[in-house]
């Protein structure tokens, strides 16, 4: 019986020892078949395929989606066009680069739904291109763009279309889009009641706004985005569209800070334009709303037509003169412009800026980058100039033709002080031989 009862006992944990086994086995054979489990090939091909895409051409890209079916699945994913630029030209008469026809057709037919970030960009001035382009925008009904740029690298292209036209193709993105955040629309015909529409469908949305040399809008116009579009950051548009009711409207509390204005003086004909003053209390109540704001100014005037600017206090920071300007007006710069950032100068005439440069170093303790051009300044007071501002000049830019030699300081010499008071080397420009 103990004979029988150990072979039972033996039989039982031999058993047991074999169920342990069995179960063991299996589970280093989970295991295995865990590890060893083959990934989606496909999938992660595709992962690779569109991040290689991304950083082609579209040339390039096109090409490669005629290797094969898995490729050109790649090539029609949404997130290689969610961002695209139409380049639009006349092949017959231009050798620049246009977008291909059949491909906008293919965007239009599969794409149009993924287009987030577009731009239009013509690239001669004619008005087959630029009605090219508002066709396309015509057709953009599914579209939800958050940003749009219409683009002319030469003009008028835009301007030459019938202004009903480009308004309808336009008003088709306002209405559909729903959030557009970033719009550039400059030299075309937009006018008041497209911008009323824009402000119905994205006032929730739109943060920039660049529309200078748009004749058809009115002060009311811009007033009215501004009314509305409280969190709008950026805005760019012409002198005449500026106003002290939009001034007041960006300074509302409703209205976040304004990070970025920037204002086009332009005349086209001398002594033709009557520009305005802005008050200075308006001025005031802006810059108290958004202190930080960076606020460009670009004059294209002729002497005459300065007598309206630089009377007193304006916070701009980024001063550029497109024309020539007189020593009386950079002067006034010195006195009324404590905010200056960078000053750029294209001509003043035959009389030296020393005292006019002495002043704004002066009193633009902020002032970092200069540019003057076709501007006559001694050694001496360049030098003088460049000591008071310090290191904290970073661009400075000058031709060596317009320093006049002195006393103190020769040619040679002015590259060796100049240097030592902005901690760098620094060589003044050459006028170039050809």
């Amino acid at each position: 019986m103990k004979r029988g009862r150990k072979t039972n006992e033996a039989n039982s944990s031999s058993s047991e020892d074999t169920t342990e086994k069995e179960s063991k086995r299996h589970k280093v054979v989970e295991k295995k078949s865990t590890v060893v489990q083959s990934p989606d090939w496909a999938n992660l091909l595709q992962d690779i395929i569109l991040q290689v895409f991304q950083y082609l051409p579209l040339l390039d890209r096109a090409h490669a989606s005629q290797v094969c079916r898995s490729w050109n699945q790649v090539f029609h994913m949404p997130d290689l066009w969610r961002c695209f630029e139409f380049e639009l030209n006349q092949p017959a008469t231009s050798n620049l680069r246009t977008t291909h026809p059949e491909l906008i057709k293919q965007i239009i037919k599969r794409h149009s739904n993924h287009l987030q970030y577009v731009s239009f960009k013509v690239v001669d001035s004619s008005k087959e291109s630029a009605e090219a382009a508002c066709d396309i925008l015509s057709q953009l009904v599914n579209c939800s763009l958050k940003t749009l740029g219409l683009i002319s690298t030469a003009r008028p292209s835009f301007m030459d279309l019938p202004k009903s036209h480009f308004i309808s193709a336009l008003t088709v993105v306002f209405v559909n889009s729903k959030s557009l955040s970033s719009l550039k629309i400059d030299d075309t015909p937009v006018d008041d009641p497209s911008l009323k529409v824009l402000v119905a469908n994205n006032s929730d949305t739109l943060k920039l706004l660049k529309m200078s040399s748009c004749p058809h809008v009115s002060p009311a116009g811009i007033l009215c985005v501004a009314d509305q579009c409280h969190g709008l950051r950026e805005l760019a548009l012409n002198y005449h569209l500026l106003s002290d009711e939009l001034l007041l409207a960006l300074s509302s509390e409703k209205h976040v800070r304004l990070e970025h204005l920037r204002i086009d003086v332009v005349s086209e004909n001398p002594g033709q334009t009557q520009f305005h003053t802005i008050q200075k209390s308006s001025w005031d109540a802006f810059i108290k709303h958004s202190p930080k704001v960076n606020l460009v100014m670009y004059f294209f005037l002729y002497e005459e037509e300065f007598d309206p600017f630089f009377r007193y206090e304006i916070p701009v920071t980024h001063l550029y003169f497109g024309r020539s300007v007189s020593k009386d007006v950079l002067g006034r710069v010195g006195m009324t412009c404590p905010r200056l950032v960078e000053l750029v100068v294209c001509a003043n005439g035959l009389r030296p800026l020393d005292e006019e440069l002495i002043c704004i170093a002066e009193r633009c303790k902020y002032l970092s980058a200069v540019g003057l051009g076709e501007c006559e300044v001694s050694c001496s007071a360049f030098v003088e100039f460049v000591k008071m501002c310090g290191g904290r000049l970073s661009q400075l830019s000058i031709m060596e033709e317009v320093l006049i030699p002195d006393q103190k300081y020769s040619l040679e010499q002015i590259h060796w002080e100049v240097s030592k008071h902005l901690g760098r080397v620094w060589f003044p420009d050459m006028m170039p031989t050809w």
